[in-house]
């Protein structure tokens, strides 16, 4: 059959098992049609081998899932992993190739030296990006999130380094599941412990136990799918549970996040936990404090990374900060906000382009960027600013090598952008916002929330920008319908500049109060203001005879009453209940409102301000009275007081009632009545536009208010930071000097046991030794120096000359100083006054710097030597005194000679036979009678005998004036070389040879 129709052939057999099997699940429960199967990528390295075995050997051949390993090797590396796997398994296992699509119940093994990714199920296998980082684990990590999302789950095993890392967190972005082994079964733990520090991990198993739970997972979640429709139906009642106890836990209402994300992330909570129903999780909430914080951490997943979206970090950088940082004058703050920075790694990106624009502006320019989070323990990985090296692979080689240094097996940011960057717990919809912001970053935080919070904060953001001031969002993020707020920058990268709106739409904002705050006590007491010696009542005296005369009451800024001049129950009441100094409080009806307006100007403009005409009911009537209210500025110690001055207007006095005006009495109450009403109306009004106009100042007072607290907020936050870091700079140097004291200690205990093995040492050797300094102090010295010299403990730091010697050698002085000073090693044999010999040896004391200090002198015995000299020197002697006394009786010449032929030692008869002088220096050999014999060659040929130490004897025969005479000799070899020794004796006689 072709091979076109042979495919097409089981082109249509897949088709049909693929339409047989939407039909039905795999036999343990797990849908396998199309493309929603689960894919578990599995990560390895070194020792990932024996957890790969281990993983496989308990994997079912039927699970409904496919497996993808990725691992760490060369491209000139055998690839001989499928083949060990498929050993320990009963699923297929194949390198995986280029283009084919990912199956169920199928392993496939990353070929060495390519980065793998998937795409529409099918797999994709790309050459390795240039430079210093590889991290095809990552890559494949990622890709897998972005393909298969939920139905994703990946496993990190054994092996070194921190590759997976940043793979883990687009998965758990996807609700894919993330298991890693324990580090006590793993042979190398950097990958697995990398994994737990990122806080990501669902479960953390032994290899063999990971496909059981795997599987149990995805069958449990598809099982709970049919149950989400009956759940909907009384979903706000549980979830509204979880969101109190959530809050009671942590401080976090999570109400206004979107609640399909917050279900959904509930559920993998459950699934994991094995628990079907919300009732039973909720108690096993209440229940179990540590699932709260899991669940917490949860709901916070943060993907983030250096530089995320590069075009969009250009696109900000040319369309926004140049223009602006060009715009900024020298030495001025730019303020940057970023809510929602997880981990920091945006805030570090932005921290890195605003350094690099301002390098290209050249100015002096400070930076103050906020970074916030609840996330406890993301702002405190964000402060360390350490990160591994695949966190940091993006960046770049340049942007690497001037803002990080290596520290360890990663990087960490240096001082000069950490030191820019205050990061702080903040709930960006409880407590109160940063303000006077030049930019404000919150990217891929709204579209976690609701509707609703996004509608609150969007005109919060506008408030805290300054005119101008620049707003960025994630892509997937908008303004929504505020664009009477915001101006586009750029619509790809979302990217809007704040527009100036009324102020009356400002005013609309809805600010976060953070916790309740008590209002705030007054402390002042209205006495304090009185200096000692200083009259009140006779300064206020001259103040108000000089302008008025009536009654008067000085008040301080507050309108507590401070002194009181004249009669007052006309104006003041004191009402029923707690007794108060408030002259507001006290006013009479009709005056309150006036009043309270009069002192409201006269404190807004520093002028004084005037009521006429205000009708104040007394007791049984009414009282028109005008009421006068000055700040006062002097004298200094009634500066910023009030002094309220009421004045009664006499009341027009009316004619006699006649018949002639009782016909207009009708027409002038009319008019009377109108005028009140007139006159009412227009104080209406007055009050009316001063109550607007204290409403107004009231906002302004509080917005100034607000902004005062939230600069005290900043600043706190940054003394809190500073404090913080602070705390790690010490907790630091406390480390630091404890691994100093420790490697002291350690130099302590090495020097203690070197100097024990040199006191043993020298002590063991049995050779005296004094060591002196420059000065020739005694240093140190050891206890056989004591025999020689009369030595205590006490004598250390004394001059040598002080200490009395048991030497007959009194030159010992003058030869340590010329060793010092011509550094000319010094020896000599000297004895004790007990006549033991020692060989003195000095030489200079030199440090491991080559610096002299001192000179070390040394005693050896040699006493046995001498010994051995005086007994050697003594039987020389007696052998001189034998040849020369006891031969000389037989009047036989007799003679010992080396191997040259001179005489070493000889009777006077030789010396007479041989007729040359008593100990000369000759050669006997080619002299007198030896020559005439032929002596050298029969000694020659005698040698020639035998080669042995074994003494050999011949004999030569001569005469001497017609007498014979007979040399007989001796050779005495002395070692296996031909040094040897020649005994001669002379018989005048001729005789025969004898040994």
């Amino acid at each position: 059959m072709p091979q076109s129709d042979q495919a097409e052939k089981n082109s249509g057999q897949s088709t049909v098992h693929a339409r047989e099997t939407e039909k039905s699940s795999s036999p343990c429960g797990i849908s396998d049609h199309g493309e929603d199967f689960p894919v578990v990528g599995i990560g390895s390295s070194a020792g990932g081998l024996e957890a790969l075995q281990e993983f496989f050997a308990n994997a079912s051949e039927n699970s409904g899932m496919a497996y993808i390993v990725v691992s760490h090797l060369s491209k000139d590396h055998p690839n001989l992993m499928a083949e060990l796997l498929q050993k320990r398994t009963k699923c297929p296992v194949s390198d995986a190739e280029d283009g084919r699509a990912v199956e169920p119940d199928h392993v496939y093994v990353a070929p060495p030296g390519k980065d793998m990714g998937l795409f529409r199920g099918a797999i994709q296998l790309f050459e390795p990006s240039s430079g210093d980082f590889s991290h095809p684990i990552d890559f494949f990590f990622k890709s897998l999130a972005q393909d298969r999302g939920k139905k994703a789950a990946v496993a990190v095993l054994s092996g070194a380094g921190t590759d997976g890392t940043q793979g883990l967190k687009h998965i758990k972005e996807k609700d894919g599941l993330v298991v890693a082994q324990s580090q006590e079964t793993a042979s190398y733990d950097g990958m697995p412990r990398a994994a737990l520090e990122t806080g990501l991990v669902d479960m953390v198993l032994a290899p063999a136990d990971m496909p059981g739970e795997l599987l149990r997972y995805f069958k449990h979640k598809g099982a709970a799918k049919g149950e989400k429709r009956l759940a909907s139906l009384e979903l706000s009642d549980w979830l509204n549970k979880i969101f109190a106890v959530l809050r009671t836990r942590t401080g976090h209402d999570f109400s206004f996040y979107k609640r399909n994300t917050i279900i959904r992330r509930i559920d993998r909570r459950m699934v994991l936990n094995q628990i079907k129903n919300h009732e039973t999780y909720i108690r096993f909430l209440r229940e179990t404090p540590e699932e709260i914080d899991t669940l917490f951490r949860e709901l916070l997943i943060g993907v983030t990374a250096f530089f995320r979206d590069p075009e969009a970090f250009d696109a900000l950088k040319t369309l926004v900060l140049l223009e602006e940082l060009k715009k900024a004058p020298q030495d001025s703050t730019f303020r940057v906000w970023t809510p929602g920075c997880a981990t920091g790694e945006e805030a570090y990106s932005l921290a890195m382009v605003i350094q690099e624009c301002i390098d290209q502006v050249s100015k002096r320019i400070n930076v103050q960027l906020f970074g916030t989070d609840i996330d406890n323990r993301a702002i405190e990985k964000a402060r360390e600013g350490f990160f591994p090296a695949n966190a940091v692979a993006d960046i770049g080689q340049e942007r690497l090598t001037r803002f990080f240094f290596k520290d360890g097996e990663g990087y960490r940011v240096r001082k000069t952008i950490r030191d820019c960057i205050v990061f702080s717990m903040q709930d960006v919809l409880r407590d109160p916002p940063f303000s006077h912001l030049n930019l404000l970053c919150c990217r891929n935080l709204m579209i976690y929330l609701n509707t609703e919070a996004q509608r609150k904060l969007t005109p919060l953001f506008h408030y805290t920008l300054n005119p101008g001031g620049a707003l960025m969002l994630g892509t997937s993020e908008s303004i929504g319908g505020f664009t009477n707020l915001f101006k586009t920058v750029s619509g790809n990268w979302k990217i809007y500049r704040r527009l100036e709106v009324p102020e009356s739409l400002r005013r609309q904002i809805v600010f976060p109060s953070g916790k309740a705050m008590g209002a705030q006590e007054r402390t002042a007491a209205p006495e304090a203001i009185a200096a000692p010696g200083f009259n009140i009542g006779r300064v206020l005296e001259k103040l108000v005879s000089e302008q008025y005369a009536p009654t008067s009451i000085l008040v301080d800024k507050d309108g507590s009453i401070v002194h009181i001049l004249g009669r007052t129950g006309k104006y003041l009441e004191q009402a029923s209940g707690p007794f108060t100094r408030r002259i507001l409080d006290l006013a009479r009806p009709g005056l309150r409102i006036e009043l309270a307006a009069a002192m409201r100007k006269a404190v807004s403009s520093g002028t004084p301000a005037s009521r006429k005409n205000i009708r104040v009911r007394t007791n049984g009537g009414t009282q028109t009275v005008h009421c006068h209210v000055n700040p006062l500025k002097s004298p200094k110690e009634l500066a910023g007081h009030l002094l309220v001055v009421f004045q009664d207007v006499e009341a027009r006095r009316s004619a006699p009632e006649s018949e002639e005006t009782s016909d207009a009495a009708p027409s002038d109450s009319q008019d009377t009545r109108l005028e009140e009403l007139e006159n009412e109306l227009r104080y209406t009004r007055e009050t009316h536009q001063s109550t607007i106009e204290e409403l107004e100042s009231t906002n302004e007072e509080l917005q100034s208010a607000n902004e005062e607290l939230q600069s005290t907020n900043e600043e706190l936050q940054s003394a809190n930071e500073e404090l913080v870091s602070s705390k790690e700079e010490l907790q630091s140097l406390n480390e630091e000097l404890q691994t100093v004291n420790a490697e002291l200690q350690g130099k302590v205990d090495e020097l203690s046991s070197a100097h024990d093995d040199f006191r043993n040492l020298l002590n063991n050797t049995s050779i005296a030794t004094i060591f002196v300094d420059n000065r020739l102090r005694i240093k140190r010295y050891t206890d056989e120096a004591t025999k020689i010299i009369n030595l205590i403990g006490t004598d250390v730091g004394r001059p040598f000359k002080h200490v009395v010697t048991n030497l007959a050698y009194d030159k010992i002085n003058e030869d340590l100083e010329l060793v010092i000073k011509t550094l000319i090693p010094r020896e000599a044999e000297v004895a004790t006054t007990d006549g033991e010999w020692h060989n003195m040896r000095i030489v200079p004391y030199r440090t491991i710097d080559n610096r002299i200090d001192g000179a070390v002198m040394t005693f050896t015995g040699i006493g046995d030597q001498k010994k051995a000299q005086a007994d050697l020197q003594f039987v020389n002697a007696e052998m001189d005194l034998l040849l020369r006394n006891v031969f000389n009786m037989d009047f036989n010449p007799m003679a010992l000679l080396d191997r040259y032929g001179k005489v070493v030692t000889a009777n006077v008869a030789f010396y007479q036979w041989m007729k040359i002088p008593e100990h000369a220096d000759a050669t006997v050999f080619e002299r007198g009678l030896l020559k005439t014999t032929g002596f050298k060659e029969k000694l020659e040929a005698a040698l020639k005998k035998e080669d042995s130490t074994v003494p050999v004897d011949f004999a030569v025969e001569g005469k001497e004036g017609g007498e014979p005479f007979l040399i007989r000799g001796r050779i005495i070899r002395q070692t296996p070389d031909i040094a040897y020794r020649v005994i001669l004796k002379i018989d005048r006689e001729k005789g025969e040879p004898q040994a």
